[in-house]
């Protein structure tokens, strides 16, 4: 039991127990500012968008983490993780990767990796690599067809496990990039949202990573040195809007740091009578009189 001495003021031990995920991490005080930063950030996210039922008597979730292999999975499983372990995160959890049968997918990388680190898993194949070539035309882009492929096969490891979420590794940036994708390409004001439900009712999407900054994730899973997968898939197609748009942002941080940020909490802090949707807000129905009636 931790005396309230070994706490700071995160709510992170101060103790030198940790899980063997992050054995070996640099003992620099910048890493543990950078690994502290993670898991506050992972931790207000998972709470200001009620992400576990805090309701004493609802049964004990199990969430499903996907890890694909890359810096921002690995980021992830290590934060959710360490709250579980700190019990600060009160569910179980299974990761979970889905390999998609891409030719030169390095299988036993992952396997090995949480069999090494003790994380509970699941391998699941499905050769959706074969359907996605096969069904979109060249000179396209792959990355619709594959997710849906993906998401369909993650819902129902989900649900074989009696899983009540599947979670994600989007970050902070790819929630920024969608919104302009779907700002300059979709003629909409929508995002990545970091809770949904899906369309059968029956599981919740989870992206807990919502807070953190892709540069953050990019450092910590190179110093903990984590076995990076890349996805040769889509990053070997040139010209996706999303990297335009990934550089377009890059390029405003460089520009004027700390954009990103403000770009952000904006998304938190819509203000619906100062835009132009009337199912959000209703206009016609605007009178002078409510103004009078609020100043009364």
């Amino acid at each position: 039991m931790l005396d309230r001495d070994d706490i700071d003021s995160d709510g992170l031990p101060e103790a030198d127990d940790i899980h063997p995920l992050f054995h070996g991490a640099p003992k620099t005080t910048e890493f543990r500012k950078l690994r502290k930063r993670i898991i506050r950030e992972t931790r207000e996210a998972i709470d200001r968008y009620g992400m576990v039922d805090r309701n004493p008597t609802a049964p004990r979730q199990k969430w499903l983490v996907c890890l694909s292999g890359g810096k921002d999975s690995y980021t992830l499983l290590a934060a959710l993780t360490e709250l579980q372990w700190r019990g600060l995160l009160p569910v179980d959890l299974l990761a979970c990767n889905l390999d998609q049968g891409q030719p030169g997918f390095p299988a036993t990388v992952l396997p090995e990796f949480l069999t090494r680190m003790g994380v509970v898993h699941r391998i699941e194949y499905a050769d959706t690599y074969s359907i996605v070539v096969d069904k979109v035309p060249q000179g396209r882009t792959y990355c619709a067809l594959c997710s849906r492929l993906r998401r369909g096969n993650l819902y129902r490891v989900a649900r074989e496990e009696g899983c009540s979420a599947v979670v994600l590794g989007h970050h902070r940036d790819d929630i920024l990039a969608t919104f302009f994708l779907n700002l300059f390409h979709g003629g909409k004001l929508a995002t990545m949202p970091p809770k949904l439900l899906n369309d059968e009712g029956d599981l919740f999407v989870y992206r807990p990573l919502a807070h953190v900054a892709e540069a953050d994730c990019e450092t910590f899973a190179r110093a903990m040195n984590y076995p990076i997968i890349p996805c040769d898939l889509c990053g070997s197609q040139d010209g996706l809007q999303r990297q335009a748009i990934a550089r377009m942002l890059d390029d405003w941080e460089t520009k004027a740091p700390g954009r990103k940020g403000k770009m952000f909490s904006a998304l938190m802090n819509a203000r619906p009578s100062h835009l132009l949707d009337p199912e959000l807000f209703d206009f016609a129905g605007l009178s002078r009189q409510d103004r009078k009636n609020s100043q009364d």
